[in-house]
């Protein structure tokens, strides 16, 4: 049995959807055919039987049943035959199973136990009916009951004791037709399960003709890579082959949408390093020279050159930092969200943006806050905004921080973005013309736009009144403060 499932769970899903078909209507059939069968054997059975008691005779003549008796002959000698309204088997039976013929009968009725029993004790109120066989073997049907004579001249009746009368006729005719419907059923069955076969088949090719639409699909997109294949979709559909079908289609576009962005990351990544790598190698290179040609460089000049190496190589690193903070996936970081004190973050951040901007003067106004977040990728985003503004802040300037309920202004008083540059500062590697000299990477903001969106907040940057920029965070609060954050 589990060599055979197992096979059928090997069958192509076509193939068992037609075979379950074809099951299921065979089994339908057979129940069907099976019923039929049994109730027109009832019905033939029922008018055989009333048939056989229509032929039970009102009284036999005393003398004829007596000399029977006697004489016990097992060798038929024609005669009574019930004036012909009836053609069949008639014999008498005694309890002891004693076979004695009428006259007109020709053939012997096996007795069985239940005749025996019904003639040591007959009654003229009961019959017994039931299946037999002749002396050649041929099916009768027999009915058994009492033996009733006459016994006077004013038609009187008496019962004989211990004998039954046994009138049977036989069942050729009907067990030919019985088997004439069983083999009309049978084929009537058969060819339905044929037709289920074929017809479960049919339904099968045009139920899963968009699963191997699917299926080419998908095996294509592995054989070519080109994730630009649709499955047509009806828009009215709305069964599971139609969902899985619109799912494919958006996964498609989802990969379609991550590859397009991840060769834009990788060719501006390219871009971004060939900068910092190219200025790299040639202060080595002249550094290099300088030791092979014993021509020693300036010491003002080799300092110089060691100053930029250093910051061509924090450029690196930076670079490479922030774009392994974009490559991260949304699973490690679901990993890392918890409750973060918000007004924690921003402290631990200002701390670190008054050490680069020593000669800047940031205020600060906290109120207490609590945010769902990743912290780490959470204070990177807050310090990549405090840094911008102070690499913007002219000397001296002044950085005015706050946060009250959930939003968080950083503002600084440098020259500020122009309007035209406002839609592209959160684009990956974007950097604006008056900012191509400073340091950077052109990830910081973009760091900033994808950190508060994962945190379910938003951010925007905007020319200050009276000058400068304003960048808003906004992340939504959480209904308590963790235990630990919230203070005796």
């Amino acid at each position: 049995m589990n060599t055979l499932a197992r096979r059928f769970r090997t069958l192509p899903i076509r193939a068992r959807l037609s075979m379950l078909v074809a099951a299921a209507v065979a089994f339908a059939v057979a129940a069907v055919s099976v019923t039929c069968w049994f109730i027109v054997q009832g019905k033939l059975y029922d008018e055989i039987d009333a048939d056989l008691k229509s032929s039970i005779p009102h009284a036999m003549p005393g003398q004829q049943v007596q000399t029977a008796l006697i004489t016990c002959s097992r060798t038929p000698t024609g005669g009574l035959g019930f004036g012909g309204r009836f053609k069949g088997y008639t014999q008498l039976v005694k309890s002891d199973g004693t076979v004695c013929l009428l006259d007109g009968s020709t053939t012997l009725v096996k007795v069985s136990g239940n005749d025996k029993s019904f003639a040591a004790n007959p009654s003229p109120d009961k019959a017994i009916l039931h299946n037999g066989t002749d002396k050649d073997g041929n099916p009768v049907r027999i009915l058994t009951t009492a033996a009733i004579v006459n016994t006077g001249d004013f038609d009187s009746r008496a019962m004989v004791q211990n004998t039954a009368l046994m009138i049977a006729v036989p069942l050729n005719g009907t067990q030919s037709t019985l088997n004439d419907l069983a083999l009309i059923l049978l084929l009537a069955s058969g060819i339905g399960v044929l037709g289920a076969g074929a017809a479960g088949l049919a339904v099968a090719r045009a139920g899963l003709r968009p699963i191997d639409e699917l299926t080419e699909a998908v095996e294509h997109v592995a054989r070519t890579e080109d994730l630009s294949v649709r499955i047509p979709v009806e828009e009215e559909a709305d069964d599971e082959v139609a969902r899985l079908s619109r799912s494919f289609n958006s996964m498609t576009t989802s990969l379609a949408s991550s590859r397009e962005l991840q060769q834009q990351l990788i060719a501006d990544a390219g871009h971004e390093l060939r900068t910092p790598l190219t200025s790299l190698r040639t202060n080595i290179e002249l550094l290099t020279r300088s030791e092979e040609t014993g021509r020693p460089i300036p010491p003002a000049d080799r300092k110089a050159l060691l100053a930029s190496v250093k910051a061509q190589m924090t450029e690196l690193a930076s670079l490479i930092g922030d774009l392994q903070e974009l490559s991260r996936s949304e699973g490690q970081r679901g990993e890392r969200v918890q409750v973060v004190a918000l007004q924690d973050t921003v402290e631990a951040a200002l701390n670190r943006a008054r050490l680069r901007g020593p000669e800047l003067k940031i205020t600060a106004d906290v109120q207490p806050w609590f945010v769902r977040a990743e912290p780490s990728a959470l204070e990177r985003a807050i310090v990549n905004i405090l840094d911008n503004a102070v690499k913007f802040s002219p000397e001296g300037g002044t950085i005015d921080v706050a946060l009250a309920r959930g939003v968080l202004t950083v503002r600084d008083h440098g020259p500020g973005i122009a309007e035209d540059e406002l839609p592209h500062v959160f684009d990956r590697f974007w950097r604006s013309p008056s900012a191509r000299a400073l340091p950077g990477s052109g990830l910081g903001l973009s760091i900033v736009a994808r950190t508060v969106q994962q945190a379910g907040g938003e951010v925007t940057l905007a020319r200050a009144e009276g000058g400068g920029t304003v960048a808003t965070v906004r992340l939504p609060g959480v209904p308590t403060a963790p235990p630990e954050a919230a203070g005796p």
